[in-house]
C-alpha cells in the first residue's frame, strides 16, 4: 500500500506546485501591469503587434547584454506622432 501513498504524496506535490505557477504567473503579470501603467503606456493606443514587437525588443536587449547594457541598445522604431509619452509618465509619477 505504500505505492499508493507514494502517488498520492506525488500528486499532491504536482498540484502544490501547479498553484505556486500560477501564484508567480499572476505576480509577473501584476509587476508588468505596474511598470505600463507607471510609464503611460496604458493611455496610448497601441496596437498588440506593436506591443509584442516592443517587448521583444525589450527581451532582446536584456538578454544579451544583462540588466539594461547601454553598449549594445535594441533600435528603437520610430514613435513620433500623436503620442505623448512624457506627458502620460508625468501623470503617473505624481
Amino acid at each position: 500500500m505504500r505505492f499508493k501513498s507514494s502517488l498520492s504524496e506525488i500528486d499532491a506535490q504536482i498540484d502544490k506546485l501547479r498553484e505556486r505557477r500560477k501564484f508567480l504567473i499572476v505576480k509577473a503579470g501584476e509587476r508588468f501591469a505596474r511598470a505600463a501603467t507607471k510609464a503611460g503606456l496604458v493611455e496610448m493606443e497601441i496596437d498588440d503587434e506593436e506591443l509584442d514587437a516592443i517587448c521583444e525588443e525589450i527581451a532582446a536587449r536584456f538578454r544579451k547584454g544583462g540588466k539594461g547594457n547601454a553598449a549594445s541598445p535594441a533600435p528603437a522604431p520610430d514613435r513620433s506622432g500623436p503620442r505623448a509619452v512624457g506627458a502620460a509618465a508625468k501623470s503617473h509619477d505624481e
